[in-house]
This record gives structure tokens, C-alpha cells and sequence, in this order.
């Protein structure tokens, strides 16, 4: 069950003036045209300045499927992707656009609803193709392993210095057990590893495989419980991996007792963590001047 994300961004528009917003991410290939994405986002970009990203991904099957278009191989759908980044940039700019690519056309198309400065556009990856994808297009990567090699071919691909975005997926509860319980019962796509989720079509072929996850799985892919040690370790991976933002996806229904334990026990712990770290950069930079 999903709200449809465009209406829920304008709404997070009025009733918010400081948090940065992104969509992370939604594909621009199959089922929704480039140039309505491009739209949407020129609108969502006006209504909160400075605030919004558009992420962008190759897809799922299981959204991209429902008109009935052939779902493309992996390599395929990446260059999809950086034809359809391409067609959005160009609409950005103003003006009456055309495009005749390899697989897309637009004719005379404007966005007259333009924010001040287009909002950056980062790319999710999954895999060494799709890091260099976005080293090479976008202005980010969003990614939802701590893996090195992914932030290594995003700088030999053109994205270094380029922000570095990981999600991380935490189930709070008050008790460890209950956590996971939890987990398993709402995320355990968690611990569905491979190519299954980009390639099932329907939901009933996720709850097959759901039923042979197990409660050791769900504890290995997602953060499960109180221990603030653990959310602390994790969030330090990926900034070992070379990610410098993590975004923190809770699993469950109990929204305020996560905010109160992350801004109470882990937020300060981060930001001694980050003094830290600046008060060693600058040394750093002081011993080789």
C-alpha cells in the first residue's frame, strides 16, 4: 500500500520550511514519461526552494509492468535511465525542447513552471554500472549497501565531491525480540537477497518468498531493537564506505518512540562524532601545509 508520491510531496511542502525532501528514488522509464517526472519535480522544486532531490532509479518490475510493456534486461534499463536524466535536464532549461534518442521522443515540449535552479538529480545504485551512471549524469548517489567499491566507481566515473547518500533500515522497539517480530512481519523483502526485486511482478510472489524468511535473516538486514551501539556501528559503515549523509528508514508503526530514541541516544553520539572527525581533517591539513 502506497500513496501516490507526487500529492504526498506537496503536502510535506506546506507543512514543513527547513527538512530537505527527495523522492529515493522513482524510475523514469516505463510506466511514468521522463517529461512528467521532469514536471513533477520543476513543481515540487518551486514549492519548496533548495529543499527537494530528485532520485532517480531503473525500476522494479513490479510498478513498471502494470500497462503491459516488456520489461527490459538490466543493461538495457540502465541506458534508459541516462536517456531519460537527459530528456529532464533538457526540459530544466527552458524554452521549446525536442528529443529523438534511441529510446525516447518529446516534440515541443515546455515545463513553464520552473524553480529558480533545478533541483539536483541523484541516481540509486545497485551495482558498478549504475554507480558510474551516476558519477557521470547525476549530482549524488543514493545507495542502500555500505559498500566501498559502489563509492569507488562513483569517483573514477566523475563523482568526486559529489554528495553520497545511504538508507539504512532500523526496526525500534522497546524490546529487541518485538523488533524483530516486527520486522518480519512488515519488511522482510529485507532479507530477499539477488536480482528478485527488480524482476517479480505481482506482490503474491514477494509473500512466497516471505515465508521462507527468518527471524536470523531479518536480524542480519535490518537493525532490530533499542541497542544504540548497533544503529551507531551501522551509521559508521557507511561513513567508513565513504558515504557522507545516511537517511534512517524505520520499519513499524511507532514513529515517536524512534524520533525520541534517535534524537536522545543517537544524534549526540553523532555529533560528537562529527566534531571529531573535523577537528582530524583540519589537522590533518595542517600537518601536510
Amino acid at each position: 500500500n502506497s500513496p501516490f508520491v507526487w500529492s504526498v510531496l506537496g503536502a510535506i511542502s506546506q507543512a514543513t520550511e527547513r527538512i530537505r525532501i527527495g523522492t529515493a528514488v522513482t524510475c523514469p522509464t516505463v510506466r511514468i514519461h521522463r517529461g512528467i517526472i521532469a514536471q513533477a519535480a520543476a513543481t515540487v522544486a518551486s514549492m519548496m526552494p533548495g529543499r527537494f532531490m530528485l532520485g532517480l532509479g531503473s525500476g522494479e518490475n513490479l510498478n513498471e509492468h502494470i500497462f503491459g510493456s516488456r520489461w527490459p534486461a538490466p543493461g538495457r534499463r540502465l541506458e534508459m535511465l541516462a536517456e531519460a536524466v537527459d530528456v529532464i535536464q533538457k526540459l530544466w532549461r527552458g524554452g521549446w525542447q525536442n528529443h529523438r534518442g534511441r529510446h525516447y521522443t518529446i516534440e515541443n515540449a515546455q515545463i513553464f513552471s520552473l524553480p529558480d535552479k533545478p533541483p539536483p538529480i541523484f541516481i540509486a545504485s545497485a551495482c558498478k554500472r549504475s554507480a558510474q551512471l551516476a558519477g557521470r549524469v547525476a549530482q549524488g548517489i543514493i545507495s542502500t549497501k555500505p559498500n566501498p567499491s559502489t563509492i569507488e566507481a562513483f569517483e573514477q566515473a566523475g563523482g568526486t565531491n559529489k554528495p553520497r547518500f545511504g538508507q539504512l533500515t532500523v526496526c525500534w522497539a522497546r524490546d529487541e525480540a518485538q523488533a524483530v517480530q516486527q520486522a518480519l512481519e512488515i519488511w522482510p523483502n529485507a532479507a530477499i537477497a539477488g536480482q528478485s526485486s527488480f524482476e517479480l511482478p505481482l506482490p503474491r510472489h514477494y509473500e512466497e518468498l516471505a515465508k521462507t524468511v527468518t527471524k536470523e535473516q531479518i536480524s542480519g538486514s535490518v537493525i532490530c531493537g533499542p541497542d544504540a551501539r548497533k544503529h551507531l556501528d551501522a551509521i559508521r559503515e557507511y561513513a567508513n564506505a565513504g558515504f557522507d549523509h545516511v537517511f534512517v528508514h524505520q520499519v513499524g508503526a511507532v514513529e515517536k518512540g524512534f524520533f525520541d530514541f534517535y534524537r536522545n541516544e543517537i544524534m549526540p553520539e553523532l555529533r560528537v562524532l562529527a566534531t571529531r572527525n573535523s577537528r582530524d581533517a583540519q589537522q590533518g591539513v595542517e600537518a601536510r601545509a
